[in-house]
C-alpha cells in the first residue's frame, strides 16, 4: 500500500471486561488489527461515553476522542471506519460514512434489523465506490478453510445438503448461514421454507430473538440448506456438509474437524490448529479489506455476500408469517419477526392433549 490509511472507530463501548461490558470487545480486535497490517494508523475513536473513548485510545497510541461521530467524520475523515455499535445503529452510522466519504467501511454483524435497511447500505456503498464489509470473519478460520478444500477436492464426492446449528437466525445464525454460502461456492438462493417460534422473545444486543426456528434453504445448484436454532437445536455438530460419499463435520471440541468418507465406518479427526470462534480471523478479515482497497479485488466479507446470508435470515421470518414458502428475491422490507411482534400476531402455542 503507498500510503498509511487513517483508521477510525465507532462504539468502543466500555473498557473490554468491565462491570458492564457487553459483546466480546469487539472494537478493540479492530483496533488490534488494524495496527497489525502495519499501513494503517488508528487516527481517531467515538463513543458517547467519554471516560469509554479516552480509556480505549489509551491503550492505541492516544488517537483523537470525539463524542459525535458526525463530528469525527468531519473532522479526521478517515479512510476506514469500523462500526461497532448495536445492530438497530448500524444503517444510519454506515450512511453518513458514506457521505463523509470514507473509502472503506467494516460494520459489525448482523446487518441490520430490517431488510430495507441491509439493503439501503449495500446500494449506498455500491453507488458511491466505497468498499464495505460485514464481519463475518469465521470464513477465515483454519478449520473452516480446511473443509472447504475437502469439500473441493471430492472428499465427500458431490455436495448434496449443508446444515447448522446454533441458537438464533439474526446474531450468530448470521455467521452459520454465511457459511453455507462459502461451502458451496457462493451460490445464490433461489427459495426459502422456514418457521420460527417467538412465544418469548430473546432480547440481544437491542434485538429480539427467536426463541427457535427452522429454515430450509434451496441454492441455485440443488444443494439444500438446513439451519435449526433455539430450543432443542442440537443436531450433534454446528456444521456439517452432506455429499453422496461422506461427511464433514465441525464443532468446537478439537479437533474441529472430522471427515467421514465412503468405505469408512469411523470419523478421522483432521487437527488444524485453530477452533471455531479465534480473533485472528478479525485479524486476517481486517487484512484482506486493507489489501483490496490496493488491489481493487472484491474483500472476501463484502456486503454483497452478507446480503446472501441476511436475505436468507429475513425470508424464514416471512416464511413464518405467509405459513408458506418465500420465493426470492425477498421483497417485504421489514422484519416480519419484529413486524408480528409488534402487532402480536404472532401464534400462541398449540397445546395437544
Amino acid at each position: 500500500m503507498s500510503d498509511r490509511l487513517r483508521a477510525a472507530v465507532i462504539g468502543c463501548g466500555k473498557p473490554w471486561k468491565s462491570e458492564g461490558a457487553t459483546g466480546f470487545g469487539m472494537a478493540h480486535s479492530h483496533a488490534r488489527a488494524y495496527l497489525a497490517t502495519g499501513c494503517c494508523d488508528l487516527a481517531a475513536v467515538a463513543d458517547i461515553v467519554r471516560e469509554n473513548a479516552e480509556a480505549f485510545a489509551a491503550q492505541y497510541g492516544g488517537p483523537a476522542v470525539f463524542t459525535d461521530y458526525g463530528e469525527m467524520l468531519e473532522t479526521v475523515r478517515p479512510d476506514v471506519v469500523s462500526i461497532c455499535v448495536w445492530p438497530k445503529l448500524h444503517a444510519p452510522m454506515v450512511l453518513d460514512c458514506v457521505s463523509a466519504g470514507a473509502r472503506a467501511i467494516h460494520c459489525e454483524k448482523p446487518m441490520a434489523p430490517t431488510w430495507g435497511e441491509a439493503k439501503a447500505m449495500h446500494r449506498a456503498a455500491v453507488s458511491k465506490g466505497v468498499q464495505l464489509t460485514f464481519n463475518h470473519q469465521r470464513r477465515f478460520l483454519a478449520p473452516m478453510q480446511e473443509a472447504r478444500r475437502l469439500q473441493r477436492e471430492g472428499a465427500i464426492g458431490e455436495l448434496t445438503r449443508l446444515e447448522a446449528s446454533c441458537p438464533n437466525l439474526m446474531d450468530w445464525g448470521t455467521h452459520w448461514i454465511d457459511m453455507l454460502f462459502f461451502f458451496n461456492g457462493e451460490t445464490p438462493a433461489e427459495w426459502v421454507l422456514g418457521q420460527i417460534d417467538a412465544r418469548a422473545p430473546e432480547p440481544l444486543f437491542g434485538l429480539e430473538h427467536e426463541n427457535q426456528a427452522l429454515c430450509q434453504v434451496k441454492l441455485r445448484n440443488g444443494v439444500r440448506g438446513l439451519v435449526f436454532t433455539g430450543h432443542d437445536n442440537d443436531i450433534g455438530c454446528q456444521l456439517r456438509l452432506v455429499g453422496s460419499a461422506g461427511a464433514i463435520e465441525l464443532d468446537n471440541p478439537r479437533p474441529c474437524l472430522r471427515l467421514r468418507s465412503r468405505g469408512r465406518g469411523r470419523w478421522q479427526g483432521i487437527e488444524t490448529g485453530e477452533t471455531l470462534h479465534g480473533n485472528e480471523a478479525i485479524h486476517r478479515g481486517v487484512a484482506d479489506l486493507v489489501r483490496c482497497l490496493e488491489s481493487g479485488e472484491e474483500p472476501e466479507l463484502s456486503s454483497h455476500k452478507a446480503l446472501r446470508a441476511t436475505e436468507v435470515i429475513f425470508a424464514t421470518y416471512e416464511s413464518s408469517r405467509r405459513r408458506g414458502r418465500v420465493d426470492l428475491p425477498l421483497e417485504p422490507d421489514d422484519s416480519a419477526l419484529l413486524t408480528m411482534l409488534a402487532e402480536g400476531s404472532l401464534a400462541s402455542p398449540v397445546r395437544c392433549g
